[in-house]
């Protein structure tokens, strides 16, 4: 029953922000790593932003500068502002995590269902 949800997908004009967030629940022990795929049509998905327990991250290249993750292990949730927007970042964006539930000895890797982004020129 666990799950990830996200959340604060839009429309957006070109160099607009957007601020998602992705809210883990369920029979939760442990989340270790997070992080923030997109796939756009006809694209293989790919990894934008990831963030472990710890709080080490990593970006695409594509998106230095302009996004930043972070997490709140408190309430489980991550969330990934977005400044800066272009019609490249467009593509349904999902959130992903490692986590070790309550009834597991072992750590499993999750998707959400995704979130879209739009930006317009």
């Amino acid at each position: 029953q666990v799950q990830l949800v996200e959340s604060g997908g839009g429309l957006v004009q070109a160099g607009g922000s957007l601020r998602l967030s992705c809210a883990a629940s369920g029979s939760i022990f442990k989340i270790n790593a997070m992080g923030w795929y997109r796939q756009a049509p006809g694209k293989q998905r790919e990894l934008v932003a990831r963030i472990t327990s710890g709080g080490s991250t990593n970006y695409a290249d594509s998106v230095k500068g302009r996004f930043t993750i972070s997490r709140d292990n408190a309430k489980k949730t991550v969330d990934l502002q977005m400044n800066s927007l272009k019609p490249e970042d467009t593509a349904v964006y999902f959130c992903n995590a490692d986590m070790i539930l309550v009834t597991t000895f072992r750590t499993d890797n999750y998707w959400g269902q995704g979130t879209q982004v739009t930006v317009s020129s």
